[in-house]
């Protein structure tokens, strides 16, 4: 890390002050942090494999803010040379003329293309677009359903078994609720799906099991209003209104594994990237398991890949290609996702004596991996953030009670394909 590498030998420090690049990493965490301690060590680590190449890692935020501040530095001539940001951003970055694809950097600098294969096809839909490869996966993940088996166990559910459907869930769900009596307040809620900071991808989780999707590959087209949606947000919404076994209205993102270490809650749906931490801070027995069906089994991918940004100079682009090449590696994606809980983004990477251990004492680690196999691309549009933007509030609209399932996502559908009528064909 520029600045603070370690020491190398004076052969490698002279090559280093002869050929010496520096390039930016934009990173979507808080300064700080667990995530930016393992990134720093990555860093270093590819410094010191690379004496030639500098790297200063920015921590920029949420994803939301590390998007803004990268294309405020593209509009401005200084955009980052490398960053991690929503894999679901493709489109926006593509229309903003801010990123270049991934081929064209490797066939300049005469690589064998070859190493943008071999990662998860499910993870590629939202790298790929029009036959070129804009983002490469980096921490990539599920949703995925956590369960306190001690809480199953006195409620006479078997602790090994999840619910497996919708029905089994709400099932489940009520027989888990604590409360006094019907007007008492409820001291625990069966189950809690969150809707602040990503409804839409929690929604998108019930849409999946119920055998839709919301937009077409092209991002140009969603189906927000199509009646497998609407019985989607129905569900969600009765879990809360009709059988009182959900908290009502909206349900903070970042309180909701919260909850669930306090005991507060029996099972949730979140990222299998809180899986890392919910192991370390949980302090009781708990299950992880793949999203229930309705239809079928599924999740949106979700998480960040990596972007080469333009308007940069072609040393600059080629030592972050190269650091983003040596970050995806079998044996580099191998650590990331064993240190951080993201899903290891390479099917060789889990060949690895590393996560071979780590399977074999904490055999959790391989669900959001192997709900790859049923999973979807995660919603992304031409415009995505104001297309997200009108689902997210019709979503919330609906959760508070003030509309209905179908007059909600009927005016999301509606503003959404007034966003998108520029890019209609």
């Amino acid at each position: 890390m520029a600045g603070m590498a370690a020491s190398v030998p004076a052969a490698a420090s002279a090559a280093a002050a002869a050929r010496n690049v520096e390039i930016s990493f934009y990173f979507p965490v808080a300064v700080g942090g667990t995530v930016a301690t393992l990134l720093n060590r990555l860093v270093d680590d590819f410094e010191r494999e690379h004496p030639e190449i500098s790297v200063r890692p920015i921590y920029a935020g949420t994803y939301q803010e590390a998007l803004a501040k990268s294309l405020t530095g593209h509009k401005a001539g200084t955009p980052p040379d490398l960053a991690v940001l929503f894999a679901a951003d493709m489109y926006t970055l593509i229309d903003a003329d801010a990123i270049v694809p991934f081929d064209d950097v490797s066939a300049a600098a005469k690589l064998d293309p070859a190493w943008m294969d071999g990662f998860f096809p499910a993870l590629m839909a939202n790298s790929r677009a029009a036959g070129k490869t804009w983002g490469i996966p980096f921490q990539r993940s599920t949703i995925l359903l956590y369960w306190n088996k001690a809480h199953f166990r006195e409620t006479g559910l078997d602790p090994e078994k999840p619910p497996a459907t919708w029905q089994e869930m709400q099932g489940f769900a009520q027989r888990l609720t604590r409360r006094e009596n019907s007007t008492a307040p409820t001291t625990r809620w069966g189950v809690q799906i969150p809707s602040s900071g990503f409804p839409y991808w929690l929604f998108q989780g019930l849409v999946t099991a119920n055998g839709a999707r919301l937009m077409n590959p092209a991002g140009t087209q969603t189906q927000f209003s199509q009646p497998a949606a609407v019985e989607a947000l129905q569900y969600w919404l009765d879990l809360a209104r009709l059988h009182k076994v959900h908290p009502p209205g909206v349900v903070a993102w970042g309180s909701t594994p919260r909850d669930f270490r306090e005991q507060k809650v029996s099972m949730i749906w979140t990222t299998s990237g809180n899986l890392g931490a919910m192991k370390t801070d949980a302090g009781f027995d708990f299950g992880v398991a793949k999203l229930p069906a309705k239809l079928r089994r599924g999740s949106p991918t979700g998480g960040g890949n990596l972007y080469l940004f333009a308007k940069r100079p072609q040393a600059q682009r080629e030592a972050a290609l190269e650091l983003a090449r040596w970050l995806v590696t079998p044996e580099r994606t191998a650590q990331w996702g064993h240190d951080s809980g993201y899903i290891a983004v390479r099917p060789a990477a889990w060949e690895t004596p590393l996560l071979k251990r780590q399977v074999a004492e904490f055999p959790a680690a391989t669900v959001a991996r192997d709900q790859l196999l049923d999973a979807v691309a995660e919603l992304s549009t031409h415009e995505n953030q104001r297309v997200t933007r009108v689902l997210n509030g019709a979503l919330v609209a609906a959760l508070e009670g003030r509309k209905t399932p179908q007059q909600a996502l009927a005016d999301a559908q509606a503003d959404a394909e007034r966003i998108l009528l520029p890019y209609q064909r």
